[in-house]
């Protein structure tokens, strides 16, 4: 019996990693982390509780702010209802049919509620815990019965340390960052946050961005971001597109060791995959022996290390 409960948690782990490889290339989540950080770093200078496990939560319990509850509900966290709630609600099967999930008139109302929730008694001893721990966050999440998945604390702790979520825990983190960059003192870092990923860091564009604006508050000359990013002078920014400060790296990083590869998406392209990874377009089409005129098919399975 305990052969078969080994093998099983060995099952369900594999199965979590390669949940969170298909979610890692969707850069909903990157979205999901820039609109939300200022709101779970309120919630951890109000209440003590980790950004990063409040934005892993999130992202996790709302498939990035896309599920149903989130979008028809303001639900972020699945917080059901329980004898306290006298607000409005609606119905989900879950556990069981027909379970009924608070209803929220706003998502900062549910960030608030969720900190509210974690007050209870039975999280109580999470608050022991130094701001930083967010592994010990993640398993106490998980041994106080938050959600019933076997696997939650590994998938939390995943999400946090691929997305380097940890950086919103530490203030000192986040001023290294600035540091690192040399960055300019600047209203442009009011509405934009430095992130990282593949060990580069990049920011994410905002309505009314362009790379001249880009260029002139980052420091970062217009040649070496057209450079680094892989694009021709032509390029428009967008909305949610990833703009990177410094060169990218040859393969995606260790985290994904022993899932080397990406499943290609509808209406992805090889620089959206070489951005979502943080890896030159030339050594993307290097590691998987194929030419520039190359068009992946959704369903094509490529080597990212």
């Amino acid at each position: 019996m305990t052969r078969l409960r080994t093998i099983l948690t060995a099952f369900l782990l594999c199965m979590s990693a390669l949940l969170l490889h298909a979610q890692r290339t969707n850069q909903a989540y990157w979205t999901y982390i820039d609109t939300y950080k200022n709101l779970a770093i309120e919630q951890m200078q109000k209440y003590r509780i980790p950004a990063s496990i409040t934005l892993a939560q999130g992202l996790l319990e709302s498939a990035a702010g896309r599920s149903t509850l989130a979008t028809e509900a303001n639900n972020h966290f699945g917080i059901k209802c329980g004898g306290s709630w006298t607000g409005p609600y609606v119905l989900r099967n879950d556990d069981a049919p027909n379970e009924r999930f608070r209803k929220y008139k706003s998502a900062r109302e549910s960030f608030e509620d969720h900190s509210k929730f974690l007050q209870g008694r039975r999280y109580q001893g999470l608050f022991q815990l130094k701001i930083t721990d967010y592994k010990g966050w993640a398993r106490g999440l998980k041994a106080a019965g938050y959600a019933t998945n076997p696997v939650y604390a590994e998938s939390l702790i995943r999400i946090i340390e691929m997305y380097n979520l940890m950086q919103f825990d530490d203030a000192k983190i986040r001023r290294e960052t600035s540091t690192a960059l040399n960055l300019p003192k600047s209203s442009f870092f009011d509405k934009h946050t430095v992130l990282r990923n593949n060990k580069n860091y990049f920011i994410i564009v905002e309505i009314g961005d362009n790379m001249a604006t880009i260029s002139r508050e980052t420091g970062v000359s217009l040649r070496k971001l057209y450079k680094y990013n892989d694009l021709t002078r032509d390029y428009v920014p967008t909305q949610g597109d990833i703009i990177y400060l410094q060169k990218k790296q040859k393969h995606a990083s260790r985290e994904y060791r022993h899932y080397p590869i990406h499943i290609v998406e509808h209406n992805q392209s090889m620089f959206d995959i070489a951005q979502l990874y943080g890896i030159r377009l030339k050594y993307l089409y290097k590691l998987n022996k194929i030419d520039a005129d190359y068009v992946p098919q959704v369903g094509d399975i490529l080597r990212i290390r």
